[in-house]
């Protein structure tokens, strides 16, 4: 598989993209690989998209839990636990 190489990177992008693939759970490569990605994608989306209109993005997880939040501004107070669930599960057996 062909190798991109990018040369002369600032430490403090180099550092925000290590905290970003770390909180993304992914490499440095992975991360990088994820970017390019979505870029490609969104521009293909953009020139394939009738004018004037944006095309769908993918939401951050900070963008899915304001949603959460929003929506239901109070924790559940009645339900079972997770625990309970994974012991009955487990008991099962």
């Amino acid at each position: 598989m062909p190798s991109l190489s990018i040369k002369d990177v600032p430490e403090p992008l180099l550092e925000a993209l290590r905290r970003r693939a770390a909180r993304n759970h992914r490499s440095l490569q992975g991360e990088l690989m994820v970017l390019i990605a979505q870029a490609v994608d969104e521009q293909a989306a953009q020139s394939a998209s009738a004018p004037g209109q944006t095309p769908a993005r993918q939401k951050t997880i900070e963008q899915i839990a304001a949603e959460h939040r929003a929506r239901w501004p109070q924790p559940f107070k009645a339900g079972p636990l997770a625990v309970d669930i994974i012991r009955a599960e487990r008991d099962a057996r």
